[in-house]
């Protein structure tokens, strides 16, 4: 994940208007940083040309078009070549956001946000007048506890505010383009224990919006605005509004088309946004190197835990964007474990799946290395096919590229690499069509990542019967702008994987006894966060993952 940043004079200043990395081109109804360095795997032997009919690709419908940065960065490439000296990063030019401290000092581009769902609903309803009106979390007391739980931001009201701050509230005035953000008054009794909350005018200040006031106002303010503007539309999402808001005041409230018009809008990240990203990676990646250090004197997957948060808190990164993932040996055939305190003698491998948030934005970052700092021949063996199924499928990325496609080619890569290494047997396009690689990879490449980790707007289809596409959570042509992980895995757990061996359809294929070589391996995934550009990509994660590379971290050099 990460990387020490560069200043790149190409990059914007904070005062300049805010642009979009891309344009927007999404199906609404299916609804450091360093240059990067793509690391060379070792070359994997009897590659294979398939002949396996790809699905049939769905046509996106573009909603709307937005001036896309003039930077071009990694060009897709060709399927990666296997000879080490000819696997080379394409050639880069500016990068989105790449400075992106200086980007930083800016104010979150909150009213830019609202403009682009304005024009995104009236692709929907093209008469839309009145207000969008959203709500914060609201504070909540622990069950039988006088604390508070923990305070986590919704996404929609942030998308809008850049405010988070509990208990706001937010209209936006479509015909003007004016913003009110509510805040909460001073409370005296509550000065007493938690000093005083931020005032009207340091809100002002601080957030991306035209007008501040307390949330008292807010049903004064409502009220006024629809007895000024009979007839208008106040659009609010269904469930996340309170029961002292009166939305009754308007003629027509619309409780449908905000909360996936946002979705849609999340898709394509503007250069703050990648800014943001950038920076929740960069501190990502020194946790996960901490990780490997640590490695030498742990002895349980708490400690190492512990390290990974350390190095987080002490960058000011005090939320993680989902529970840290630290599974050792054949616990890392667990896609999401969350035990995190098992001893880690007489184990192979080490699998961290961690990332931290940086103001609510996600990085989402796996990495594996061995336990006592060497791999053994059948780990980096699996390592290397892993790797290839990773820089093989990135190869791939551009915009307006189906992620089905990419799916599909990382579980050719796959099965070329598990036949090469003499797990699989037989014929690659039968064991294709046999979907019996599921056994091995059972997960989709990747997501959409951006305030949340499984971020919004992919389409995943609940209803999917191909084993090989059910768990894919983007199933969409990718554009311009989003950031995906790209994310591929071979695991080797039993529970998963004995049902293949007691079905002839798919026994046929395994070889059991090299397969019983890899149980202790348990499971080997390498994850980094992905902007898709016009021709290409841009990595925003430079952890290290290449094999000497995390030998040698281990060893301090």
């Amino acid at each position: 994940m990460s990387a020490a940043a560069r200043r790149l004079g190409a990059c914007a200043p904070a005062a300049a208007p805010i642009r979009l990395a891309g344009p927007l081109n999404l199906n609404l109804s299916a609804a450091k940083r360093l240059p990067l360095r793509i690391p060379r795997p070792s070359p994997i032997s009897s590659l294979r040309t398939y002949e396996y009919t790809t699905r049939p690709a769905v046509a996106a419908v573009p909603l709307h078009s937005y001036e896309p940065l003039h930077r071009r960065t990694f060009a897709s490439a060709a399927p990666v070549a296997t000879s080490r000296s000819k696997l080379r990063a394409p050639a880069a030019a500016a990068m989105v956001a790449e400075d992106f401290e200086t980007v930083l000092k800016g104010k979150y581009p909150a009213k830019e946000h609202a403009k682009r769902v304005v024009q995104l609903i009236r692709e929907k309803v093209p008469d839309a007048n009145g207000l969008l009106y959203l709500e914060g979390r609201m504070t909540k007391l622990q069950e039988d506890n006088d604390s508070p739980e923990h305070f986590r931001q919704r996404r929609y009201f942030y998308y809008l505010t850049g405010c988070n701050l509990a208990d706001c509230y937010y209209a936006f005035d479509i015909q003007s383009s004016k913003s009110i953000l509510f805040i909460p008054p001073i409370d005296p009794d509550d000065v007493i224990w938690s000093g005083l909350p931020l005032s009207i005018d340091e809100a002002l200040a601080k957030y991306d919006v035209d007008e501040v006031k307390f949330s008292t106002d807010v049903n004064n303010v409502l009220s006024s605005f629809s007895s000024a503007n009979p007839g208008s539309t106040v659009f609010a999402i269904k469930g996340q509004v309170s029961e002292h808001v009166k939305l009754s005041a308007f003629q027509k409230q619309d409780l449908s088309v905000l909360k996936p018009t946002i979705e849609v809008a999340r898709v394509v990240k503007d250069e703050f946004e990648i800014a943001l990203i950038r920076k929740a990676n960069q501190i990502s990646g020194w946790a996960h190197k901490a990780v490997i250090e640590r490695t030498r004197t742990a002895k349980t997957e708490s400690e190492l835990e512990a390290a990974f948060l350390e190095k987080c808190v002490s960058h000011d990164a005090k939320e993680m964007a989902y529970h840290p993932i630290l599974a050792s040996g054949r616990a890392a055939a667990t896609l999401h474990y969350v035990d995190n305190s098992q001893p880690l003698a007489g184990k192979l491998n080490l699998l961290v799946d961690a990332g931290a948030e940086w103001n609510n934005y996600a990085s989402d970052i796996t990495r594996t290395f061995p336990l006592n700092g060497k791999f053994t021949p059948d780990s980096r063996a699996l390592y290397d096919i892993v790797l290839k199924m990773q820089i093989e499928s990135m190869a791939q990325i551009k915009a307006g590229v189906l992620w089905d496609d990419i799916h599909l080619h990382a579980h050719k890569v796959a099965i070329d690499g598990l036949l090469s290494i003499g797990i699989l047997k037989g014929d690659k396009d039968d064991i294709l069509k046999a979907r019996t690689s599921a056994a091995f990879f059972p997960h989709g490449l990747g997501h959409y990542l951006g305030l949340d980790t499984h971020d919004v707007g992919g389409n995943p289809n609940g209803e999917e019967k191909d084993i090989l596409f059910r768990y894919l959570r983007l199933r969409a042509r990718i554009p311009a702008g989003s950031v995906v992980t790209v994310e591929p895995g071979l695991y080797f757990c039993e529970f998963i994987i004995k049902p293949y061996l007691e079905d002839p359809k798919h026994s046929q294929f395994i070889d059991k006894a090299v397969l019983d070589r890899f149980w202790d391996v348990g499971g080997v995934r390498i994850e980094d966060n992905i902007l898709v550009t016009e021709n290409g990509y841009e990595n925003l994660t430079d952890a290290i993952k290449e094999a000497a590379d995390i030998e040698a971290a281990y060893r301090g050099e």
